[in-house]
């Protein structure tokens, strides 16, 4: 990883330097065998607030004190990874603290995922907590007992320091210090100092002439208001001057520590036209103008105010399709998804160039999505994990909108789900979405897909805090990629894409190192990613089964892959065209048990081998009941001489003398069709029709 930029360095000084100048100066030090006290302020990788004694019932705690661009600390990660696995089933929870100033939550969530850690990830804003167990200096170690009683501080062995490197340790102190408070005896090493990097307090950083009109409001205009206005999702309004004034503390601190605007991609991977982030210079200026005492500055320099839609952005629609009913959002609460059922009555193929979602109440819709059923598709994912979309929305998002001579397809005689993800902001607020559809005027040239490539077969196990899938996606002809939507559920840690080409080379194309489930992006790329027929698209993610995880339903239960928000799910969407149109036609020819999709299904890395760890659990009981033995090792060819000789013992006719002919008349029967509409419980409600118009 290449070291960090000075003027980012600086810039993440500005936040916090003034009260943890002030922390660390008045923070009681604990003596070793003093109980620490429970120290707040810290935060997770989302933002959110922790305190130590959050993480208690465990037999000892680890505060491991590590820094983004420290060469020490980042010479000690591999070795307290390990420590981490070797202790994690004796009770011990080890927590990742990153104490610098200059290290804000992105860089933080880059280098934690760069180097896989698994254990909760934490900053310390104010450096409270390294006070507090008088730590100077990272790497450095505080080892905690059950009662957060100290028994140690210090390094965490002697073989690296900032002048020397010796082969390997020569006393483990860390190691031993745990073993000692496990087994309930003295530490009989208590302190072992650290030479590491100082840990950096900052500086105040002072940029003259900043001024709410000059500088700061177009800030705010191109990049908070699209959500920060009257009847927006986001919680307070920022269009005015006595807006950001009101908000300027914490309009600074959640710039500075990189939690907001909302935009979890790490900016090492791809160029995306709707990256939200703020540069940062403007992250300079915004802190800037808060310690200047929030000046306004002249009215003559004030950039000209948004002129905002009131309605769909892009145009009045040539069909606008609403939810069945109204829905009842409570004032309080955590709703989980709902759906609806909806007919839009095509009687033949029609073609879509632009699809918009429009909010009927903004304030408590956190997003939607639209997906596409095909006649006889009762749930969104067909039989070979793909899916289809006709349009998502969140705040500040377009929705879909094809480039030139192309088109998306919704097929005649096909349904929507209409997917509602709401949130109560303190109020009972009644909600009728809805979608806003423009059809071309004639077939397009090229047609617009949403698929996704899915790991149906993840296992979640109980506790787990890394739990790692993959899933993988060959193309079958040449195509061109335009956005990508990774998804999980409420445990997902973060995700990552890359395409594999046909000769191996390997590229990153997206990284998500803090998944966050309250917003979830839509990375549209700047410019079409064209890749040759073979190439694959890989993804890889994790999952934190922890208690560790505040979002986290139930950590004691195994999770399976599933659609509800308790389910967990591996989903890479992607946009694209191919290169041909042919190629659409050519793929809809290949059958569902064509060995080549199977294995590609299998492969979960795209090694091109199929090995034990990628069949999942339910295919390898079938194989063993079947006397089936799996090979350590499985290349194409050879998985297609066993899928031909699977398909010949499971396809052996068979008769059943007991059948009778009334039997099988009934069993040919087929099902009565789903009804078009149902509620968001999924009961029908046959005298609710979509509102269906043009």
């Amino acid at each position: 990883m290449s070291r960090m930029p000075f003027r980012l360095f600086v810039v993440g000084l500005l936040a916090l330097i003034s009260s943890a100048q002030v922390a660390r100066s008045e923070e009681k030090v604990s003596s070793v065998g003093e109980k620490v006290a429970d120290i707040g302020g810290l935060r997770d990788l989302h933002g959110n607030g922790r305190s130590l004694h959050e993480f208690k019932n465990h037999a000892a705690i680890v505060v491991a004190f590590i820094g983004t661009d420290c060469p020490i600390s980042n010479l000690y990660v591999p070795g307290l990874k390990e420590l981490e696995a070797k202790y994690r089933a004796k009770g011990v929870q080890f927590l990742a603290v990153y104490p610098n100033a200059g290290d804000d939550l992105d860089q933080i969530a880059v280098h934690s995922y760069d180097r896989d850690l698994p254990c909760p990830i934490l900053k310390d804003p104010s450096q409270r907590l390294a006070a507090a167990v008088g730590i100077s200096r990272v790497p450095s170690v505080a080892v905690l007992d059950s009662s957060f009683a100290l028994r140690y501080r210090g390094r965490i062995d002697d073989q690296y320091s900032t002048s020397s490197r010796r082969p390997k340790a020569t006393r483990a102190d860390l190691a031993a210090a745990i073993d000692e408070v496990l087994a309930g005896k003295d530490v009989s090493v208590p302190e072992a100092a650290s030479d590491g990097c100082l840990i950096s307090t900052g500086a105040k950083f002072e940029k003259q002439g900043v001024t709410y009109t000059k500088d700061v409001e177009q800030i705010l205009q191109n990049r908070c208001q699209s959500c920060h206005r009257p009847g927006q999702t986001a919680p307070f309004s920022l269009l005015t001057y006595d807006d950001a004034v009101k908000h300027a503390r914490m309009l600074k601190e959640v710039t500075t520590q990189h939690r907001m605007p909302p935009w979890q991609a790490d900016a090492r991977y791809g160029h995306f036209s709707n990256d939200r982030r703020m540069t940062s210079a403007e992250v300079e200026t915004v802190a800037a103008w808060v310690d200047a005492g929030t000046p306004k500055g002249d009215v003559k320099d004030a950039p000209k105010p948004l002129d905002f839609p009131g309605s769909w952005r892009h145009g009045k629609p040539d069909m606008i399709i609403s939810m069945p009913e109204e829905f009842q959002v409570p004032a309080q609460g955590s709703l989980d998804y709902k759906r609806w059922l909806i007919d839009p009555g095509f009687t033949e193929d029609k073609w879509v160039t632009v699809a918009e979602g429009m909010p009927g109440s903004p304030s408590v819709v956190h997003h939607l999505v639209a997906y596409i059923l095909k006649p006889g598709q009762k749930q969104p994912y067909s039989a070979d994990g793909t899916m289809a979309i006709l349009v998502g929305w969140a705040p500040g998002d377009l929705g879909t909108v094809c480039p030139p001579d192309t088109a998306l397809r919704l097929p005649k005689g096909c349904r929507l789900q209409l997917e509602m993800h709401y949130t109560p902001n303190g109020t009972p607020t009644k909600d009728r979405s809805s979608i806003g559809i423009t059809f071309a005027k004639s077939p397009p040239r090229f047609e617009y897909f949403t698929n996704s490539f899915a790991n149906e077969a993840i296992m979640v196990p109980p506790n787990d805090p890394n739990y790692r899938a993959e899933a993988i996606w060959r193309l079958r002809g040449d195509a061109r990629i335009l956005s990508f939507v990774p998804h999980m559920h409420w445990r997902g840690k973060n995700f990552y894409y890359e395409v594999i080409y046909p000769d191996g080379r390997k590229e990153p194309l997206l990284s998500v190192p803090r998944w966050d489930f309250n917003w979830q992006n839509v990375y549209q790329l700047a410019e079409p990613l064209k890749l040759p027929k073979g190439a694959k698209l890989h993804a890889v993610a994790h999952w934190d089964n922890s208690v560790n995880n505040p979002f986290n339903p139930d950590p004691s239960k195994s999770v399976n892959f599933g659609l509800q928000t308790w389910d967990e799910m591996m989903v890479g969407w992607v946009a694209f065209v191919w290169e041909r149109p042919e190629t659409a036609a050519e793929v809809a020819k290949i059958r569902q048990d064509d060995p080549d999709l199977l294995f590609d299904r299998f492969d979960r890395n795209g090694d091109e081998v199929i090995t034990p760890e990628e069949i999942p659990d339910q295919i390898k009981a079938i194989l063993k009941a079947n006397n089936i033995d799996i090979p350590e090792r499985l290349t194409r060819e050879q998985f297609k001489v066993m899928f031909e000789e699977m398909r010949k013992r499971f396809t052996m006719p068979r008769r059943n003398p007991s059948r009778k002919p009334d039997d099988a008349k009934q069993s040919d029967k087929k099902p009565d069709p789903a009804p078009a509409n149902k509620k968001s419980d999924g009961s029908p409600s046959p005298d609710k029709k979509p509102d269906v118009s043009p």
